[in-house]
């Protein structure tokens, strides 16, 4: 039987979103990672400035830098962050294992005071960014290629953008906050008929959503 569109046959014959063909770190990060629901403080922290990063990018080429990034970022440890100061963004914009660019390191600084800040009003960013999660009934019942490629932002990327922006966050535009709730589990947007849908699902219907 022929694949849907947007789904690729693995070498262990499961089909996958295609979107992830290109290496096998890729297809194990849409295996493991990409869609299963998060909570983990810093997981959602480092995603946000990630995702950052990527703006102008691909998202290959950060995952490839992750590690890099980790160690630059103290482990994305907001509270270590929040202190950083002008060396740190010397030493940052001279490590070549990272992206580069002066105003996203910067804006990595000034979000992380930012989430502290979020924490003491909503008592954990998991309890705040979940309630950015869409309702079951607003989801397609059968997610295709065509809807994928539609869905750059949703009323709720939107109004979660907003409200980060209204909280002093940068780079945090509807588009990259969508691509946040698709890596985070808060959407499932693996295609129907890839074998990680179904995982995805599952592990998101066994969550204790927090509050």
């Amino acid at each position: 039987m022929a694949l849907a569109a947007g789904l690729f046959e693995g070498g262990d014959g499961k089909p996958r979103c295609s979107w992830c063909a290109a290496t096998p770190a890729y297809q194990h990060y849409h295996d493991h990672e990409w869609g299963f629901p998060v909570t983990d403080e810093r997981r959602l922290f480092e995603k946000l400035c990630l995702e950052g990063f990527q703006a102008g990018l691909s998202w290959l080429t950060i995952l490839n830098k992750r590690e890099a990034f980790r160690t630059a970022f103290v482990q994305f440890d907001a509270e270590k962050i929040a202190r950083f100061g002008e060396q740190d963004v010397v030493r940052l914009l001279g490590d070549t294992g990272i992206v580069r660019h002066r105003g996203k390191i910067e804006s990595v600084i000034n979000n992380a005071k930012r989430v502290l800040e979020l924490r003491e009003a909503h008592g954990s960013l998991a309890a705040y960014a979940w309630r950015f999660e869409p309702e079951a009934k607003a989801r397609p019942k059968r997610l295709t290629l065509a809807h994928l490629r539609a869905a750059t932002t949703s009323p709720e990327s939107v109004a979660l953008s907003k409200d980060l922006k209204k909280k002093g966050w940068g780079f945090v535009g509807p588009t990259t906050m969508y691509a946040f709730m698709q890596a985070m589990g808060l959407v499932n947007d693996h295609i129907e008929g890839c074998h990680v849908r179904e995982e995805a699902l599952a592990a998101r219907a066994a969550l204790v959503v927090p509050r």
